[in-house]
């Protein structure tokens, strides 16, 4: 059976990268709420690809 999660960088970066993240204002307050709480990753960081 093929599971519900099916990793794919390009997809995980357009739904929670950072300028997903700083487009909307509730998304903002997300940003901000993790820089203010201390995380060491505000949000997906997208690798490069060689």
């Amino acid at each position: 059976m093929k599971r519900t999660y099916q990793p794919k960088k390009a997809r995980r970066a357009k739904v929670h990268g950072f300028r997903v993240r700083s487009r909307s204002r509730s998304g903002r307050k997300v940003l901000a709420g993790r820089r203010a709480s201390g995380r060491k990753r505000v949000s997906v960081q997208k690798k490069k690809l060689k």
